[in-house]
């Protein structure tokens, strides 16, 4: 197996990390860049650099040293709206350690990088001691996402069938310290 180098993200890094989320929301969610959901994309420094209980993390390449994975966690708990009121309320901002841009290229996932990038902003909640939770929500049509997320943690709320809208959002909540 090779053997991926993970490290915390510097402002050297930032342009390949962008490039592998913008990659994944293009592709895999179809979606393309929406500034109220991605403006952290644009701007990773702002997000995950400066802020000390932020953290940005990266997958390196063994063979070329090139940005294939992201993994991001934030102190902003998920906001109502667009999501729902009680996920809102469960997890609010500066209690909740928010894991974000979890995001793999295609052609190095199945090796384990996504599951050693989420110990690490588990490791980095639990060291912070602050958080009281981690939250997360994924998109359930993208291939493996929720399997993957089920295996590390909980649904709390399941937007899927949910009159008046064609939300398919899934909102899990992960364990510190597991």
């Amino acid at each position: 197996m090779r053997e991926y180098s993970i490290r915390t993200a510097g402002p050297h890094d930032l342009e390949g990390a962008r490039a592998v989320m913008l990659d994944t929301v293009y592709r895999d969610f179809g979606t393309g860049y929406v500034p109220r959901w991605h403006a952290d994309i644009i701007d990773p420094a702002a997000a995950y650099l400066a802020p000390a209980r932020h953290t940005l993390l990266i997958a390196l390449d063994p063979d070329d040293r090139t940005v294939v994975a992201t993994a991001a966690l934030d102190s902003r708990g998920p906001l109502h709206p667009p999501n729902p009121r009680a996920v809102a309320e469960r997890f609010p901002s500066g209690e909740t350690a928010q894991l974000r841009r979890v995001y793999v290229r295609p052609e190095h996932r199945r090796r384990g990088l996504a599951r050693r990038l989420v110990d690490e902003l588990l490791a980095f909640a639990d060291a912070d001691g602050g958080y009281r939770s981690v939250y997360l929500h994924t998109d359930p049509a993208v291939p493996g996402a929720e399997a993957f997320w089920r295996s590390l943690g909980k649904v709390v709320h399941d937007e899927r069938g949910e009159p008046g809208g064609d939300n398919r959002t899934v909102h899990f909540e992960i364990p510190i310290g597991r």
